[in-house]
């Protein structure tokens, strides 16, 4: 079901960028503010809960919210220059990053296994861009 719901969330960025020509820039201006409409009355209701993390953690919101939104303005460029069928796999390859990431800096458990689940969306990638 998830990779169903990724694959559809991937082709309509594709044709958004590549048919309906919305610059990557301005579709991530639009999902943006779009997500600000619809997560505004639940910041709300926790807004005390929130500005003690931004307190904490102002850096790092700051950080994953700038890298985030570069991070999707390239795949969106990405998706413009190459193929699909290239672009969504090596976007997908973001989750070995993140289970390196977790085991390494967040100390998370089944390091190795995590790292050979994960390390099979690299052996994907490889077969379908050689393939």
């Amino acid at each position: 079901m998830l990779g169903m719901i990724i694959a559809g969330y991937t082709l309509w960025d594709k044709y958004v960028v590549s048919y309906l020509f919305i610059a990557p820039l301005l579709l991530d201006y639009l999902t943006t503010l779009g997500r600000l409409i619809m997560l505004t009355p639940v910041a709300f209701r926790s807004w005390t809960d929130i500005c003690d993390e931004w307190k904490t953690h102002r850096r790092e919101a700051i950080g994953v919210g700038v890298l985030n939104s570069l991070a999707y303005i390239l795949v969106l460029s990405a998706m413009v220059l190459a193929p699909i069928s290239y672009v969504a796999p090596i976007r997908e390859l973001s989750i070995l990053i993140g289970t390196i990431f977790g085991i390494y800096f967040l100390k998370e458990g089944y390091g190795w296994q995590r790292i050979i689940a994960a390390s099979t969306i690299v052996v994907g990638v490889a077969v379908i861009i050689t393939g």
